[in-house]
């Protein structure tokens, strides 16, 4: 969602603008009526006492006494111009004659804000109101708009931003609004905070009242940090594929574990914000980060949910911080040149002078065209970026050294050995380096797609490890990322894994990796197949010979039916819907999984079920892009810097509003857009005024 504002032109009139990225809860805005500010709740809270209408601090705004003509359930939607000539619908500013039949203002609510022409009740129940905005009018004639919106803006913004309250209490962010306008009073830093904490309060509730309405079985993702402050985090999110078939996610908590940062605490920890959503039924794996406490917090869970009896459970090691680790060994000879040229890099990306001489030297040496700022980040893609330049525009590098050596000094170049290993790291890394691509970009990393990739790795481990060309260090090398991508294929190697692979059509058993392709495991998955998406669960299947019955308009003849009937018996005492699906060949690798799930669930009707069940089975506990990319460092640094008062409502919250949930305090929606156009038709108004006053 882009809450950015244009004028009747076109041209964007007010440069305040919020990037929210609408990616889950595409059917969330059907879980209660749209509400949007309430003026008389906010007006009265005690004891932070949040008043949007008044730019007194503590004191409700007092409306302006008008003459009434006419009394209808309609009126308090209008409000009465100044001159009593007109009125305004305060929903979306429409006028109409003061003369204006009320059964005129009912119709207008009617077609344009259905709901609020139903006697009132609908607005009363719901504690409903508009957002209005109380202007006062300054001994200059100058309308002013009520600045008290402006605090509400300003939590977006910190939401947005990730930056904590403390943020609103520098004295040059106060002193430069009163620059501005000397009557803008900001709240204290307390308020905000109680703002914040009330705000997480309502939307957590939206969000397990949300939660409570899916029936399928969710996948539990776990990652973990510590801030400035020597306090260790975990975050849970919750995924699952909805009946739509649309890949949903949402962040469940982010909780701070008590020392000693345990197993104990960790586990303690997770049944808690798994209780308190009430989905503990319905948690069909946890994805880790491969440390061994929060696994042995995993393997008790485990046990209690074996308990319990309330299903399978699994708990699966990060594929991407697995990958990050086998790499990371094979960049250890060469990570001394990469600081090197990361220095040079940076020299370029702060010199634009030397920026364009490099970019000129590329050209005349035919080294391809180069984009700057160049990635630096110390992560894998920036690691590969520094391997890269060398590697296609070692002329240009040499020659830029050269020309600015008393900028840059002898430390910077490269001798020959140096550039020989360069080349040989790069070679080698360059299927990893396509492989993240491939994860960071796809749309449904699944755990078939994943394991499907890290068999690839490790037969490119091998090869390195066999061949007569490689030098000994590289070698070495090899043999350290083997040991991990065999710890790694241990962990994932069981039943659980194997039936969530297969059921990505793109793998099947054609592209399983040899570790997961056994016999026993085949006629595992099938006994759990029919023992919990069996019949009994189900409706009855729907005929494979519909289709014919229907182009045949009906008109089958009675020996026809009774040799369907045979047909279909011999089918499905001969096999099942799991064995004809894995007689069918594996769907092309560009294919979209859901979208060929939601196409092929009539064929499949018990095993769609169970499909949409373990595709949700996540293979990476954070987003490999957040691991590989640069766009990590920016996170890492939110949560590094976040203090402890304000981590859990602002993460939560931010992540809450990118998912697309409205943001609320208490019962009642804030209406963003509707601020954002009350402060673009203040500024326009002021904007014309200055100019008239300027012509006179």
């Amino acid at each position: 969602m882009n809450f950015g504002v244009t004028g009747t032109s076109g041209r964007p009139v007010n440069q305040m603008e919020w990037n929210v990225n609408n990616n889950a809860f595409k059917t969330y805005k059907d879980v209660e009526p749209k509400a949007v500010m309430d003026m008389s709740i906010i007006q009265t809270v005690d004891p932070i006492n949040i008043a949007l209408g008044s730019t007194e601090k503590g004191n409700a705004v007092v409306p302006p006494k008008r003459k009434k003509t006419m009394t209808s359930v309609y009126l308090k939607y209008f409000e009465t111009a100044p001159d009593c000539k007109t009125r305004r619908c305060k929903f979306c500013g429409q006028s109409y004659s003061i003369a204006t039949a009320t059964g005129n203002l009912g119709r207008h609510l009617s077609n344009r804000h259905p709901g609020y022409d139903k006697s009132g009740d609908f607005a009363t129940c719901s504690a409903i109101q508009p957002i209005t905005v109380t202007k006062k009018t300054q001994p200059q004639g100058k309308a002013q708009v009520d600045y008290d919106h402006l605090n509400w803006l300003l939590i977006k913004w910190l939401i947005l931003a990730a930056l904590p309250p403390s943020t609103l209490e520098e004295k040059w962010l106060a002193n430069s609004f009163k620059f501005l306008n000397p009557s803008i009073q900001m709240w204290s830093g307390d308020k905000y905070k109680a703002v914040f904490h009330e705000v997480f309060r309502s939307m957590q509730e939206d969000v397990r009242t949300y939660l409570e309405q899916g029936s399928s079985k969710v996948s539990i993702v776990l990652d973990f940090w510590t801030s400035y402050e020597q306090i260790f985090y975990m975050s849970v999110t919750c995924q699952w594929i909805d009946e739509n078939w649309s890949f949903q996610k949402v962040l469940l908590d982010i909780c701070h574990i008590p020392y000693p940062c345990g197993s104990s605490e960790i586990y303690h920890s997770l049944t808690k914000v798994l209780k308190m959503y009430n989905i503990e039924a319905r948690v069909l794996s946890c994805t880790h980060d491969n440390s061994q406490n929060v696994i042995h917090a995993c393997h008790t869970l485990k046990e209690d949910f074996d308990g319990q009896k309330v299903g399978p459970f699994c708990y699966i090691p990060c594929a991407a911080r697995a990958l990050n680790l086998i790499i990371d060994d094979a960049l250890r000879s060469t990570k001394p040149v990469i600081s090197k040229i990361r220095e040079f890099v940076l020299e370029l990306n702060s010199s634009v002078e030397m920026a364009e001489d490099f970019i000129q030297l590329a050209t005349a040496y035919q080294e391809g065209s180069w984009k700057f700022p160049l990635e630096t980040s110390a992560r894998w893609n920036g690691n590969y970026q520094m391997l890269d330049i060398v590697r296609k525009a070692g002329k240009s590098m040499d020659g830029t050294i050269r020309k600015y050596e008393e900028t840059l000094g002898g430390r910077i170049v490269l001798s020959s050995a140096e550039k020989n290993a360069v080349s040989i790291v790069h070679s080698y890394l360059e299927p990893f380096y396509k492989t993240t691509n491939n994860i960071c970009t796809n749309k449904l990393l699944t755990i078939g797609l994943v394991l499907f990739f890290m068999d690839h790795i490790s037969e490119m481990i091998t090869i390195c490890r066999e061949s007569r060309h490689n030098p000994d260090w590289l070698k070495i090398a090899a043999e350290d990322m083997a040991k991990k991508a065999r710890s790694y294929n241990n962990q994932v190697c069981n039943i659980f894994t194997y039936m969530t692979a297969i059921l990505d059509p793109r793998i099947k058993c054609e592209l399983i990796p040899e570790c997961l392709s056994t016999g026993n495991f085949l006629e595992e998955a099938r006994n759990h197949f029919i023992r919990n998406y069996s019949s009994s669960h189900f409706s009855s299947m729907p005929s494979m010979y519909g289709c014919q019955e229907i182009e045949d308009g009906g008109n089958v003849s009675f020996a026809e039916e009774i040799a369907r009937k045979k047909r279909r018996a011999s089918l499905s005492s001969a096999t099942d819907e799991l064995t004809q699906y894995l007689s069918e060949p594996p769907a092309p690798i560009p294919t979209d999984v859901l979208e060929w799930w939601k196409v092929n669930s009539t064929r499949y009707p018990r095993l769609s079920v169970m499909a949409r069940d373990y595709l949700a089975v996540q293979p990476t506990s954070v987003a490999p892009e957040e691991l590989f990319c640069s766009k990590g460092d920016e996170i890492d640094k939110q949560r590094f810097c976040m203090p402890h008062n304000s981590m859990q409502a602002i993460l939560c919250i931010r992540s809450w509003t990118q998912g697309g949930i409205k943001l609320k305090y208490k019962s009642t929606e804030i209406d963003y857009e509707r601020l954002m156009e009350l402060a673009v038709a203040f500024s326009a108004d002021n904007n014309s005024a200055g100019s008239e006053k300027k012509q006179k």
